[in-house]
């Protein structure tokens, strides 16, 4: 180039410059927020952490099918990240759930998780894998967007179908290992680890 110029970023790419790496941060808020919801669901500060433990199989298949399909963990890909740990939330807690309430029967804390897993492993994987079948058309995207609509769909959908296959089989030890320290120590005295959710009655 001829004396007198440079290179400098510009636009959207200069605002994302200047705020630097923010994603991390955002991610941190997110689990905080999941993590409050979930003591204050279960009247618990342990099992939700069976929860929050099992959604990194999920980062770990979004980053996955990124590398695979050379793609860039950008703006795109946060965003799925940040939507898997909603979704990969939401399938720990249907088996989270159903065994914490197990358990409040009367149930051994292995059983209500070995219960809970084989209750809820059909409803998991019909909703996973028909997040999943949504996605391929993002997967395979053509055309104008086809970056964006690619990473957001191939790392939402290699998230869900690595959580999903490794959760149904984690999540259930997970409940047994918080679940047995929380049978044995509570940390506030009127503790009870039965969800709100199941309490109502019609």
């Amino acid at each position: 180039m001829p004396r007198g110029f440079g290179i400098d970023w510009a636009g959207i790419s200069k605002d994302e410059v200047s705020r630097g790496n923010e994603a991390i941060y955002i991610f941190l808020i997110c689990l905080g927020f999941v993590y409050l919801i979930l003591s204050a669901q279960y009247e618990s500060f342990i099992l939700p952490l069976s929860v929050i433990l099992s959604l990194p199989a999920g980062i770990f298949g979004a980053f996955l099918f990124l590398k695979l399909l050379g793609l860039e963990n950008n703006i795109y890909a946060q965003i799925a990240m940040v939507m898997l740990i909603g979704l990969l939330g939401k399938n720990a807690v249907l088996i989270v759930e159903f065994a914490a309430q197990q358990h409040s029967t009367g149930l051994p804390v292995l059983k209500a998780a070995m219960q809970g897993a084989k209750v809820r492993f059909r409803p998991i994987l019909m909703t996973s894998f028909a997040f999943i079948a949504g996605l391929i058309p993002l997967v395979f995207a053509s055309g104008p967007g086809k970056i964006g609509n690619r990473t957001i769909g191939s790392a939402a959908a290699g998230g869900m179908l690595f959580g999903t296959i490794f959760g149904v089989i984690v999540i259930p030890g997970l409940y047994y290992i918080f679940g047995s320290i929380a049978a044995k120590r509570k940390l506030i005295k009127i503790e009870d680890e039965n969800p709100l959710s199941e309490d109502l009655t019609h």
